[in-house]
């Protein structure tokens, strides 16, 4: 006997696709929608508060420990919540259609965006991500050199190729769905992924919630986040990852032994600031050794977590994509003159007495160049000249002539940041750390620390990774990592907290004060909006992420510098991120419907702002 409604799990526990079958022996799967699909619409109520997008309830009991390796994942830009998130709900859906064996059924497949998704997924490359998906791609391993192509041939072709083994009709108009207007309860990221039949028969649907750093949920699995993580295929998932509890227990013995005794949960959980410092002292561990135990547990070998911190990017294109038509600076903060001769240098000659950069022997040797002089530069043109002083010099106040300095710190922490989130903003490979649109502050200060400070590298950069991944794992439970549920205080906000612990940790601070350095580095960034402009991550996204490098490090410095001087804990300032994410209007939560979104007119009057 076949029953009525057959539930498909979530490949280890809880439900994760519902498909009806008829009553009795007969296995066709069959059935009608049971409401019509929305139209494209914009409700008048769009400004309305909705306060399901964060409740005000404290968080539901359970530790915070997950995997380093799933806040720091590999990915591709420009978005963690509105592309990689996606692009991994669209492998998972057609993953269980051939598990189930339904894939050759599929004729037809409806996909509606919902909230944030649906008001800035088009600069966020959602519709890319989904379809490449649906196709069988995964963040991690896409070629990003050919999302491009394969998309533009989607459109054109109206063909989709799903998992790469079956070939359907589809049509973006028609079969892709904007609901700006409606915000799902569970999360404002949400999707819904439907497949039909030859006769229009309905045979699998499930919503999915992209809810920040490339996580993925549906309503069963949501409140077990923290067992699935990141992985499409679970067959080929640690088993101390799909079995975990999430339990408070504190554990007292050494990795092997709690993985012995007792499989449900790793030898250190932590739910809180305080738990975890209390974890360091009673096992004499820094951060860095508790996080790094946690990981053994995971199943990870010491080779393989070394393998897993080290990363880096680079391209050599000259414009991101987009309509800002956006200028990439970070070859010019690194390399003046060389990317970019056209431009103004930063350390040009009038700036070298005072310590430029790089600085070229002088800018005129570029302006000749640059004006068809065959590069030819005689002896009187090497001289410096005069530089161009704006305003009167028949006045009490006399102008100040254009001056050039350089502070190392900043001037470094900038290009780092800069350089990762054009990277990102451009579609390219990335590293969630711990979301995409705030990927260049933890790299910018881990390089920092490398260039100028570490005298081990290796040893610094395990160690400022799995501190600032400890203090992530904190933000992830007690309140959110996602734009479009806190605005921008959860991802650079986030960002720039891990740092600083990172920071601190790397230069040998007590826990206590490496979790104060985290709590100076989000106190400074609450409130912090989400409103990109045209919605795309590029503007004031790229250049946030270097004021929050440059903040991250201010931050360790301040905590390190009043030792035993605290007036305000992590675990209150993550309270109070939670509280003013709540409070916060929707129109700042990655929705482009408020602030420079609206305020800036495109194409925009400062060609690269």
């Amino acid at each position: 006997m076949i029953p009525s409604t057959i539930r498909i799990g979530f490949r280890v526990r809880q439900p994760h696709f519902i498909c009806r079958l008829p009553a009795g022996g007969n296995r066709k799967i069959s059935c009608s929608i049971a409401s019509q699909y929305p139209t494209n619409t914009l409700a008048s109520n769009q400004a309305k508060e909705n306060s399901a997008l964060m409740e005000t309830e404290k968080v539901k009991p359970g530790h915070a420990v997950i995997s380093t390796f799933d806040l720091f994942s590999i990915g591709v830009g420009p978005s963690s919540s509105h592309t990689v998130g996606p692009m991994r709900a669209g492998k998972i859906f057609i993953t269980d259609l051939q598990e189930l064996q339904m894939l050759e059924k599929v004729t037809t497949v409806k996909i509606v965006l919902y909230g944030s998704l649906a008001a800035t997924g088009k600069g966020h490359h959602t519709p890319q991500a989904i379809l490449l998906g649906l196709e069988g791609s995964d963040p991690e391993t896409i070629d990003t050199g050919t999302i491009s192509s394969r998309y533009e041939a989607i459109l054109a072709n109206k063909t989709l190729h799903l998992g790469g083994k079956r070939r359907i009709h589809f049509d973006m108009d028609r079969d892709m769905l904007w609901r700006w207007d409606q915000v799902l309860k569970t999360h404002p990221n949400g999707m819904r992924f439907s497949c039909f039949g030859e006769e229009g028969e309905l045979l699998a649907t499930n919503e999915y919630y992209s809810v920040g750093g490339g996580f993925v949920v549906n309503e069963k699995t949501k409140v077990d986040e923290n067992l699935f993580y990141k992985g499409v295929d679970k067959r080929v998932v640690h088993g101390a990852r799909l079995h975990q509890t999430r339990n408070i227990a504190e554990g007292d013995q050494t990795p092997a032994q709690a993985a012995a005794d007792d499989p449900g949960h790793p030898p250190y959980p932590f739910e809180s600031g305080n738990s975890l410092l209390a974890l360091t002292r009673k096992h004499n561990l820094t951060i860095a050794q508790i996080v790094h135990d946690n990981e053994r547990y995971f199943g990870l070998s010491e080779d393989e977590i070394h393998e897993k911190v080290f990363s880096w990017v680079s391209t050599a294109e000259k414009t991101l994509p987009g309509r800002l038509g956006l200028q990439r600076r970070a070859p010019m903060l690194f390399y003046p003159g060389i990317a970019t001769p056209h431009l103004q240098l930063i350390g040009s000659a009038s700036a070298a007495s005072v310590g430029a950069i790089n600085a070229p022997e002088s800018d005129t040797q570029s302006s000749s160049i640059a004006d068809g002089s065959d590069g030819e530069v005689s002896a009187s043109s090497k001289m410096p000249r005069a530089p161009w002083v704006t305003g009167s010099f028949d006045h009490a106040i006399l102008p100040m002539p254009p001056r050039k300095t350089m502070i190392p710190a900043v001037d470094f922490l900038s290009c780092y940041a800069i350089a990762v989130n054009e990277v990102n903003a451009s579609g390219g490979r990335i590293v969630t750390s711990p979301t995409n649109g705030a990927a260049g502050v933890i790299p910018a200060v881990l390089k920092y620390v490398i260039e100028f400070i570490s005298d081990d590298p290796e040893k610094t950069i395990k160690t400022f990774l799995l501190t600032a991944s400890a203090v992530g794992m904190l933000f992830k439970r007690g309140s959110t990592i996602s734009a479009a549920e806190g605005g921008c205080q959860a991802e650079v906000g986030v960002a720039c907290s891990m740092a600083s612990a990172g920071f601190a940790a790397c230069m040998g601070a007590s826990p206590e004060t490496v979790l104060q350095a985290a709590e100076i580095g989000i106190e400074h960034n609450l409130g912090l909006t989400c409103d990109p402009i045209d919605g795309l991550v590029q503007v004031p996204c790229i250049e946030r992420n270097s004021l929050g490098a440059v903040k991250a490090v201010t931050a360790a410095q301040l905590s390190m510098a009043s030792t035993g001087v605290y007036r305000v804990t992590l675990d209150e300032a993550i309270e109070a991120m939670r509280l003013t994410a709540a409070d916060m209007s929707v129109k700042y939560k990655e929705t482009s419907l408020s602030g420079l979104a609206t305020t800036v007119k495109i194409p925009l009057t400062v060609p690269a702002c």
